[in-house]
This record gives C-alpha cells, sequence and structure tokens, in this order.
C-alpha cells in the first residue's frame, strides 16, 4: 500500500488521464462549438498531448505537497530513453530514401501476387511491415506502415468502421510482429535481459505464432478493405527521374537507421547519429521531404508523460500481477495493457521473484496481444495516431472505435498464443 498521500495523487492524476484519453474526441468538437477557446479545446484534444500535460500536473502536485526538490529528483530519476528513441527512429524511418525504398520493395512485391496490385500491397503493409518490426524496432515499422498505408486506406471518403478495422489490425500486428526477435518490442526487450530470452527463443515460443496471427489478421482485413482501396502511391523505382533518390543517399539513411537501431538503448550514441542525420538531410535537402519533426515530438511528450505518470503506478499493479495464476494473469495482462503501457506491465512483472516459466510466458503474451487496445496499449501506437488520425472524422481516432477495431484482431492474436 502506499505510504504517502502523493500515491493516491498520482493515481487519481494517472485515472484522470485515462479519461482524457477516451474523451479527447469530444474536445475536439466543442472546438467546433466554440471557436472563440477552440485552440484550447484543440489543443486538449489532441491525444499525443494527453498524458504529457496530466505528468505536467502531476509534477505540480507532488511539488506542492512534496517540494519542488522531490518533484524535480522524481521527473529526474525516470528512464526517458524510449521517448527519445521513438522520437528519433519516427523521423528517419520517415524521411524520403527510407520510404522510398521499403514502398519500392512492396510495389515490387505487389507486382507478381497474383491478386490485384492495391490488394497485394495493402496486404503486405498490414502483414509484412509490422513483422519486419522485429528487425527495425516496432515504433520504426509502425511509422513506415502508417505513412504508407495513409492515402490507400486511411482517407476521409472510406468508412470510419473500415478504417478503425484497418486501425485495430495495423496496431494489434505491430504490437505482436515484433516479438520474432528479443530487442524489437518493448514489453520484450523489458525482460528479455532479467529471464535470458534471446532472439532465438523468442522466435521458436513467441515468434512462429505471433506471424499466423499476423497473416491471418491481414488477410481479413484486406478482403474487408478490398472495394475501398486505392492505389499505393509509387516507390522510388516508379517515381519521376527528378524525384529519385541516389544510391548513396539512401544507403546512409539506411545505416543511420540500422545504427539507431542497433544502439536503442544509449542515448548519447543514437542522438549523435540523429544530429548528423539532421546535419546530412540539410547537406542534401532536394532529396528529403519535410521531416515530420511536429508529429515524432509530440509521441515524444506522449511518451514522456506516461513514463512520468506509470512510475507511480507500481504500488497497486504489482501487488495485482503478482497474485494471480497464469490464465487468469494472461487475462489480466491483456485487460490491463489497455489502460497501461504494455512494456511496464512486463517491467512490473520481471520484478517478481520466483515467477514460473509458465506465468512469464502468459504474462507477456497477454500484454503484446492486447498492445492494440488502446493508444498507450503499446509504445508505438501514438505514432500511428499522430500519422493516420487526419483520415478520421474530425481529424481524431476515437478510443472507443479503435478498441471495437481491435477487438477481433485482439482475439486472434490471443488465440494464436494459446497454442503449446
Amino acid at each position: 500500500m502506499p505510504d504517502t498521500p502523493i500515491h493516491w495523487i498520482a493515481a487519481a492524476i494517472f485515472a484522470v488521464a485515462l479519461v482524457h484519453t477516451f474523451s479527447a474526441k469530444q474536445f475536439e468538437r466543442l472546438s467546433h462549438r466554440y471557436p472563440r477557446h477552440a485552440g484550447l479545446f484543440h489543443l486538449l484534444g489532441e491525444v499525443e498531448v494527453v498524458f504529457g500535460f496530466w505528468a505536467i500536473v502531476l509534477v505540480i502536485a507532488m511539488a506542492a505537497v512534496a517540494g519542488g526538490s522531490s518533484a524535480l529528483d522524481y521527473a529526474e530519476s525516470r528512464n526517458y530513453t524510449e521517448p527519445l528513441f521513438v522520437f528519433v527512429v519516427m523521423v528517419i524511418a520517415a524521411s524520403r530514401p527510407v520510404l522510398r525504398t521499403v514502398m519500392s520493395m512492396v510495389n515490387a512485391v505487389a507486382r507478381v501476387v497474383p491478386v490485384r496490385t492495391p490488394l497485394a500491397t495493402a496486404w503486405l503493409g498490414l502483414a509484412a511491415v509490422p513483422l519486419l518490426g522485429s528487425l527495425i524496432t516496432e515504433p520504426a515499422a509502425m511509422t513506415i506502415a502508417a505513412l504508407m498505408l495513409a492515402p490507400q486506406i486511411f482517407r476521409p471518403e472510406v468508412p470510419e468502421r473500415v478504417k478503425y478495422l484497418a486501425l485495430g489490425v495495423l496496431f494489434v500486428n505491430v504490437s505482436i510482429g515484433g516479438t520474432l526477435t528479443s530487442y524489437a518490442a518493448p514489453p520484450v526487450l523489458m525482460v528479455a535481459t532479467t529471464w535470458q530470452w534471446d532472439s532465438a527463443f523468442m522466435l521458436a515460443t513467441f515468434g512462429w505464432k505471433a506471424a499466423l496471427a499476423v497473416l491471418v489478421n491481414a488477410t481479413v482485413a484486406t478482403s474487408v478493405l478490398r472495394n475501398h482501396l486505392l492505389p499505393a502511391p509509387a516507390g522510388n523505382d516508379d517515381a519521376p527521374v527528378e524525384a529519385r533518390v541516389p544510391l548513396s543517399v539512401v544507403s546512409i539513411h539506411l545505416a543511420l537507421l540500422a545504427g539507431v537501431v542497433l544502439f536503442a538503448h544509449h542515448p548519447v550514441v543514437f542522438l549523435s547519429l540523429f544530429l548528423m542525420f539532421l546535419g546530412f538531410t540539410q547537406a542534401y535537402e532536394r532529396h528529403q521531404s519535410p521531416l515530420i519533426l511536429k508529429e515524432a515530438l509530440l509521441v515524444g511528450f506522449f511518451l514522456a508523460g506516461l513514463v512520468v505518470l506509470g512510475g507511480m503506478q507500481q504500488w497497486w499493479l504489482q501487488p495485482i500481477v503478482s497474485g494471480l495464476t497464469p490464465i487468469a494473469l494472461f487475462l489480466g495482462a491483456l485487460g490491463l495493457t489497455a489502460i497501461t503501457d504494455n512494456a511496464a506491465l512486463t517491467y512490473l512483472g520481471s520484478l517478481i521473484v520466483g515467477i514460473s516459466d509458465q506465468s512469464k510466458y502468459m504474462l507477456v503474451a497477454g500484454a503484446v496481444a492486447g498492445g492494440g487496445l488502446t493508444v498507450i496499449a503499446n509504445a508505438p501506437n501514438p505514432a500511428g495516431v499522430a500519422l493516420l488520425k487526419r483520415g478520421f472524422a474530425d481529424e481524431t481516432i476515437g478510443a472507443g472505435g479503435l478498441l471495437l477495431g481491435a477487438l477481433g484482431p485482439t482475439i486472434v492474436a490471443a488465440a494464436a498464443f494459446m497454442i503449446f
């Protein structure tokens, strides 16, 4: 039990932040209803702002209750490596050389598949790219998939329910698609060293089941989408000569992306590589598109806020996690992931002394299977929201719509992980 009032205050603020997340779409509607305060309501309606905003409220409350030095010490004690990494990898992965390279590969495969090209490119975007996340990390896979699929699927004229299904499939597939290795999915990364899970173990225990679920989800989604698809934008091979990116520029971008992924846990290194990337893009601006700095900063702000708010929730989350049987732990993790980041949930599990191998499996399986249910369930989800929300009504993604869209894919993922 908590021993200071600030624990209860933090829990209350966390609950308010969750309610705010689920009602963000209402703030966007209020901005149209009350144009005089449209700016404030629009800001509060940005899902990416929610947790950062309430994290600031928490730090102010801590300063009022426990003193400014205690609040500052707490804020500085948090580990912000993941928010920084997601920011950096989003910007690099969304750069024109990287994006065009992946799209060229997807288009080349789509042309030889014996189905309509738009159907093939949509399927590859929902299946192959999320599985690629096991190599390039989930945030990078989410960024690439979202930018690829946005003009093809996430358009205002496509029915909302169809877009929410596609969004749910994308989020779930990215969440489970990173489990083929031990470093790409944040919830796996949190336990891999402690439990000595290497990539071979992940592939044999989780990976093939995740791949099966990804293929099923993508196939169902593209079947539903088949009458709403537009051709995907042309990749580098089909681009006009003046728009093509030289191989040397592509190689440097890919090398910088690989370096960032390789040193994902060393912010001093990957931030240095990012500065080199920014310098290179300035030097060869003619081969670049505008960098998504604003979107990536908002996502980083969201995740940093979740780190601050989530750090005060251990007192009630860990007793729940530690007191469940393996099956109950699987179902509990599946549900709790919807209201807290799945990496935070598995991290709490890694602190439990004497946890059985079956319970370890169930905890991680439930956490990754439920990673598409809400925006906060998995670290890459805010990136997808930031890049795709313009295709939805009021340019916001409703929490209820996402939850309904992700239910089916989540059930498929859960069923796949229950195969022994």
